[in-house]
């Protein structure tokens, strides 16, 4: 071996040795530190370190930083994934989530479902907040619905509904064909709806099928009401009738008026009939017995509206319960107490200007605890416990509104050219519907609404059948319906 390759060997061992021996002594400081004062060190440093300012703690993480290697850089990255991205709402409280959930619109929470199917599996069971955005939309909510995930359905179907309603969309159009001559009466109720004509005919269509359930021959009818056994028809004969539809036969014939019977209603319970007349007066029947039990007198217009209906408020003049009488001509609203004796006094008349200056529309709501009628003023609302105005809705970027149907969240209205529907919460108009060159009707006969439950509030089932019914100039009638949910 030459002397150089013997010194290099020399050499080579020497830094092998002294650099195995440095790595020894570099393990066993670490081992002896790891064993006995790591965690010493470590608490001071940590201590230390949350005494630091803000700025003093990030100079001090930039520098470890600098220090680190690969090893520190990987494993530092993988935890600070997992430190800042963490799932509040699967690592929060349920009530908590539902909590702060509460603070996001519907549209928000519905794009938030995307996120995870934990997140839609909160989101969805957050009834309060669905329930909440039903209750926005006009819907009404069934507290007894026990279904975690069932209001996020109904929100959903909600705003289907209102955005058909919006674009025009939410209705069709169906025409009921039998008729010979001019059609002025109608009357809905549970999916029938009841036509009287001049040809001397009554008519009772299934509204869903559109056939003629029964017709029967009578006598001109001016207006029309009927149950599962009888129709009960005002005439321009100035007479009442009462006829079986099983058999077509006559029943009842009330004959006292000398003008033509413009509206009529009747209770069986109280066994009474109600007739307003073209000769200024309203008359009780005995609805069994055929015969006037009183005259109501007092106004000095056609008689165009009788509504019988049992009282919901208490007042000085009425009770709950109490049956209540309303009449109306083209300037006044009269209400009456029920009774047998002669001669009763009006309990109150209501009017929209004391000179008669402006006319109300013939068509009149009560349900017994509020009066509404229109008028070319605007829609008029009193209170029937204290016979004060409530209130007076205006539209006016459009004039002259009739009034078909009023509830407690939407109002159904209607003009020369349109149906529409009004969201009484804001009295704003939020859907309508064009209609034909209908007949006109002074007396309001003519046209009616369908199905009335959804004016307090859609729920998803009451948004079927029909919505408003006309008579046209060929005799045909002319019909509204809910379109089926897309």
């Amino acid at each position: 071996m030459k002397c150089g390759e013997v010194v290099y060997e020399v050499q080579s061992t020497v830094l092998r040795d002294n650099c195995g021996y440095a790595m020894e002594t570099g393990k066993f400081f670490h081992n002896l530190m790891e064993r006995k004062d790591f965690e010493t060190w470590l608490d001071n440093i940590s201590v230390t370190f949350l005494s630091l300012t803000d700025l003093q703690k990030n100079e001090t993480l930039d520098h470890l930083i600098s220090l680190s290697g690969a090893v520190q850089l990987r494993h530092l990255s993988n935890n600070l994934e997992t430190l800042l991205k963490r799932d509040f709402l699967k690592l929060l409280p349920l009530e908590l989530s539902f909590y702060l959930l509460k603070w996001l619109d519907p549209q928000t929470l519905l794009t938030c479902c995307l996120v995870s199917k934990q997140w839609n599996k909160v989101i969805s069971a957050c009834t309060e907040v669905w329930q909440t955005a039903c209750k926005n939309l006009g819907w009404q909510i069934d507290d007894s619905v026990q279904d975690a995930l069932h209001w996020k359905k109904v929100y959903l179907k909600a705003i289907l509904r209102m955005k058909q309603l919006e674009d025009h969309e939410a209705f069709e159009t169906s025409s009921l064909i039998g008729h010979s001559a001019r059609v002025y009466a109608l009357y809905y109720k549970d999916g029938l709806l009841c036509t009287g004509s001049d040809d001397l005919s009554a008519k009772l269509w299934d509204v869903s099928t559109g056939q003629c359930v029964y017709g029967i021959q009578t006598h001109t009818c001016a207006a029309v009401k009927f149950d599962e056994q009888k129709l009960v028809t005002g005439s321009f004969d100035n007479t009442v009738a009462c006829w079986e539809w099983s058999s077509g036969a006559r029943t009842q014939h009330f004959r006292g008026h000398t003008g033509a019977v413009f509206s009529v209603d009747y209770n069986d319970e109280l066994d009474i009939l109600v007739s307003g007349s073209a000769d200024f007066t309203v008359k009780v029947w005995a609805l069994s017995a055929g015969t006037c039990l009183n005259t109501l007198t007092g106004h000095t217009e056609w008689v165009t509206k009788v509504v019988l209906q049992k009282c919901k408020v208490k007042s000085l003049l009425h009770s709950p319960g109490d049956y209540i009488l309303l009449s109306a001509d083209k300037y006044e609203i009269k209400i009456w107490p029920i009774g047998r004796e002669i001669n009763c006094k009006c309990l109150k008349t209501l009017s929209v200007s004391e000179d008669r200056s402006i006319c109300l529309q013939p068509r009149l709501h009560f349900d017994g605890k509020y009066i509404v009628c229109s008028s070319a003023l605007g829609l008029y609302q009193w209170d029937f416990a204290s016979y004060d105005i409530l209130r007076v809705i205006k539209t006016p970027e459009i004039a002259n509104l009739a009034l078909l149907g009023f509830g407690d969240i939407f109002a159904l209205l209607f003009d020369n050219r349109y149906l529409y529907i009004m969201d009484l919460r804001t009295e704003s108009l939020i859907s309508r519907w064009p209609l034909p060159e209908y007949r006109k009707s002074k007396r309001g006969s003519s046209f009616l609404a369908g199905e009335a439950s959804w004016l307090n509030g859609l729920d998803g089932h009451n948004d079927t059948g029909l919505v408003f019914a006309t008579s046209m100039p060929d005799h045909s009638i002319h019909l509204v319906l809910w379109k089926e949910h897309g």
